[in-house]
Order: structure tokens, then C-alpha cells, then sequence
């Protein structure tokens, strides 16, 4: 009797931690560059005497989808978008190299080129540096062109941004957001990777999958807890039975 208690109450939480997944997807539908979740159920068998027949449900997120979300034209001249596969190097909070797809760039009050989350992108000798009162424009192979003064005839380049191009398996999201290389090493550019300019990619959630994946959730943990109040109701009419042979 305990094993169908425990096996669905174990299903119900596990059921409630998918949906909970499911849902920030949700969340981040229009959230530039966002990499949706991905979760499975797996079995996992339980150790200990007396159990070796018993087999609990683990809900787990191995890893991100990867895939490229749309691209949309902005008219920002700092917007970038990666095509196809690829990476932007950048510094974290703690001074480590990252890599994002959120080409949302802007000039920091410092002068650093940075992120929405004014985060450092990296170039070729690290952080790049935009000097004062210049128009930034950034190639297809992710190179910094500055103008001064407005002399459109002395445009200057000054850095190129760190494109990277990693396997998928290598690339682990971080609680950051930010994905790094499962070694904790950097990467190496890639002169493959390119960029659209005056453009940003989108998510990759799709919303009505989603949306369908958290009914079926929700219809799956109703099902868990109707077997926990079953389990329950067996258990009192042995109960009963035990007490009217006594």
C-alpha cells in the first residue's frame, strides 16, 4: 500500500517542479535571446532494505534548448543578433568570461561597451573601451568601427568582439542566466561566427507549446494526487477488515 502512496506523492512534487520550469519559459517568451529549458521524467530506483522493488520519478532539466529563436529588426545601430550558431564573449560579476546571444549593447558610463545588464564584452585583449563622444557601428565579424566628429571618412576600428562557437554539449547555463563551457575554461573565437547588425534574436519559447505542456503537467499532478487519496481510502478499509477479524 505505502508503495503506491510514495510513488505518487513522489510524481505529484516532481509534477509541480515541471510546471514550475514550464512556467518561466512562459515568462521569458519576448525575453531577447532567451534559451528555453528543457525537462524530462527519469526512474530512479530506490537503495535501502526492504525496497528494492520500488522505483521513485525525478523530474530533471539536463539542458537548454539551444536552438536559434527568430531575428528582428531593431534600427539600433549597437543591436546585434548571432546567425546560426554561436556565442558573445562577456565578463560576469565575477570577472570570469561568459557568453551570451543577447546582443542588446550599449556604451556604459565608464565607456565600456556592455550588455542590457551592463555586463563587459569581450574583445580580442578583453573588455572593449569606446572613447568619448564617438558613433559605434559593429561589423558582420563583430568589428568595433568608431567615427569622431562626425568625419565619416576617418571611421576607425578599434576592437572586435569575441565571437565563440563551442559544441552545444560543452555549454552549461549558469544561475546567472549566462552560459559558460562545463570545463570552466574559455572558449576559443571562432572567425566562423557572424553577426546581424541593427538586429536582435528572440526567444526560442514557443508559447503554444508551452502552454499545452503545462495543461498535460497539471492534468498529470491531479492524476498523482487522485492515487495518494486512493492509496488512502485502501489503507483505511484494510483497517476496517483488520478490525471486524480481530
Amino acid at each position: 500500500m505505502d508503495r503506491l502512496l510514495y510513488i505518487a506523492m513522489n510524481g505529484a512534487k516532481h509534477s509541480m517542479l515541471q510546471q514550475a520550469v514550464t512556467s518561466q519559459n512562459l515568462a521569458n517568451v519576448s525575453t531577447t535571446a532567451y534559451k528555453a529549458q528543457s525537462h524530462a521524467f527519469r526512474a530512479v530506483p530506490v537503495v535501502g532494505q526492504g525496497a528494492p522493488t520500488r522505483t521513485f520519478v525525478v523530474d530533471s532539466t539536463p539542458r537548454a534548448d539551444l536552438s536559434a529563436g527568430g531575428i528582428r529588426n531593431t534600427g539600433r545601430p549597437l543591436d546585434v543578433a548571432v546567425n546560426g550558431n554561436g556565442w558573445i564573449a562577456i565578463q560576469d560579476g565575477a570577472g570570469q568570461e561568459a557568453y551570451t546571444r543577447n546582443g542588446s549593447l550599449q556604451v556604459g558610463g565608464n565607456g565600456l561597451l556592455v550588455t542590457s545588464n551592463g555586463l563587459p564584452v569581450m574583445g580580442d585583449g578583453g573588455p572593449i573601451t569606446i572613447p568619448e563622444d564617438s558613433e559605434v557601428t559593429i561589423g558582420k565579424d563583430g568589428t568595433v568601427t568608431i567615427v569622431t566628429n562626425n568625419q565619416y571618412n576617418a571611421m576607425t576600428a578599434i576592437a572586435r568582439i569575441k565571437l565563440v562557437n563551442p559544441a552545444d554539449n560543452d555549454m552549461v547555463r549558469g544561475d546567472d542566466g549566462l552560459f559558460r563551457q562545463a570545463s570552466g575554461q574559455p572558449a576559443v573565437a571562432d572567425a566562423a561566427v557572424t553577426l546581424t547588425s541593427s538586429a536582435l534574436e528572440s526567444s526560442n519559447v514557443n508559447s503554444v507549446t508551452a502552454l499545452i505542456d503545462i495543461i498535460d503537467q497539471s492534468r498529470f499532478f491531479d492524476m498523482q494526487v487522485k492515487l495518494m487519496q486512493k492509496a488512502d481510502e485502501n489503507a483505511n478499509r484494510a483497517v476496517q477488515v483488520m478490525a471486524l477479524t480481530a
